[in-house]
């Protein structure tokens, strides 16, 4: 079997009926100036559908994405389902959906819960911080909105995790964005940094500093470590001690290579990643070409190569089985990439000359408690975006799979 896949779904492409100041995605719309309102067709969905579940894959796995994928509207999941049990009878099918959580009601919530979905929600931190960037159109604040969208998801218990951006709207406030998530009974948390540059290379005025990234997660940790090991997850830190018990790789930041999934554009158009939606990046279509040709085209594979073209320093560093670079995409700042240390690079090196001896003494206690002799996986119901539920034929009707791929 060749390397497994997934897909990362944009249905509605960029479109989203938020203006958050720092989502990178926005301008991505200008791919498709055709059209001001993008969504897939019922021929994309479809083959999109049918033609990755003829694959061979361990787990099928299906990441909705935005932009706002709810603005497709509860119909057009109602059609994913019914096309992945047209096409996928015996097979396992993971289904998450990441959002902002401001449309989602009643219905929509039972329905996420009916079928297995793991859903991922935006929130930064209480309103202060969280209405800081995260607007609608119209400069109205969301926090309340997407409070209330959590609600949803809890009364129906739908599983789902909270992805809070690291901007400089929180990058300070570590401790306490922690203890306010924790005191939302939010026990699955991720924490990303926000990155990003102007034209001229200049970092955004929204965006961060590897050190503060590092203090950040270094408070994060403190706050954890103390009292929260057994009670909250997050996700950075389980993929930290998963590599130590079994040397997988939970973060794609973590890995060698980029080869991990495939972004899918509303109309098909496919793409290595989300942080390169970009023309001279596009692999192909899935209404003309085949998933086999795109993962064994050469403009696929030197993508993924070049996660190792990493800063010669790395290669003395002892931290770089941990992060293997960085994401490229912090690696390319001031138009050069290959040579670059990751813009996050001594926050991360704060991060694991602080935190790695505790994560050792979890790792070691989890081996020495379970008597493994080859290291199971490790938290597999941790409710991240690899957890899998499946189709089985047999019983006609979806079930969870603690499957998790790592």
């Amino acid at each position: 079997m060749k390397q497994a896949f997934s897909l990362l779904i944009k249905p509605s492409s960029a479109d989203c009926n938020l203006r958050c100041t720092y989502c990178f995605y926005l301008k991505k719309s200008e791919l498709y100036p055709e059209s001001k309102i993008h969504r897939m067709s019922d021929e994309v969905l479809e083959k999109m559908i049918s033609s990755y579940l003829s694959t061979d894959q361990p787990v099928y796995v299906f990441g909705w994405q935005g932009g706002e994928p709810t603005l497709m509207g509860l119909e057009f999941f109602e059609k994913v389902i019914a096309l992945q049990q047209k096409y996928g009878k015996g097979k396992t099918v993971s289904n998450s959906l990441q959002t902002n959580g401001t449309l989602l009601d009643e219905p929509f919530a039972q329905f996420l819960a009916r079928y297995n979905f793991l859903v991922g929600i935006s929130l930064d931190g209480p309103p202060e911080v969280h209405n800081m960037y995260r607007t609608r159109v119209d400069g109205s604040h969301t926090h309340a909105s997407v409070l209330q969208g959590i609600e949803h998801l809890e009364k129906n218990e739908v599983e789902f995790n909270v992805l809070t951006l690291v901007n400089q709207a929180n990058v300070s406030k570590g401790r306490e964005i922690y203890d306010y998530l924790c005191s939302q009974n939010i026990n699955y948390q991720q924490y990303i940094p926000c990155v990003e540059f102007d034209q001229k290379g200049n970092l955004a005025p929204f965006a961060i500093t590897g050190e503060q990234w590092g203090q950040c997660l270094c408070d994060v940790y403190d706050e954890w470590i103390k009292r929260d090991t057994n009670r909250v997850s997050i996700r950075t830190f389980d993929g930290i001690v998963n590599h130590m018990v079994n040397g997988s790789y939970a973060a794609c930041h973590m890995a060698g290579n980029c080869c991990q999934y495939f972004v899918v554009e509303h109309n098909g158009d496919i793409y290595p990643c989300d942080f390169y939606v970009e023309e001279e990046r596009r692999l192909g279509n899935l209404l003309q070409d085949s998933w086999a040709d795109m993962q064994n085209a050469d403009k696929y594979l030197e993508f993924g190569n070049r996660k190792a073209e990493w800063n010669q320093q790395c290669s003395q560093c002892e931290f770089l089985t941990y992060c293997a670079g960085d994401c490229p995409k912090h690696r390319s700042y001031n138009a050069n990439e290959d040579s670059h240390l990751s813009w996050l690079c001594d926050g991360w090196k704060m991060f694991y000359q602080h935190s790695l001896p505790g994560f050792r003494k979890l790792a070691e206690n989890y081996v020495r408690h379970n008597s493994v002799k080859s290291a199971p996986k490790l938290f597999v119901d941790r409710k991240f975006d690899r957890n899998g539920s499946c189709y089985c034929g047999s019983n006609k009707k979806y079930k969870k799979c603690h499957g998790a791929i790592g």
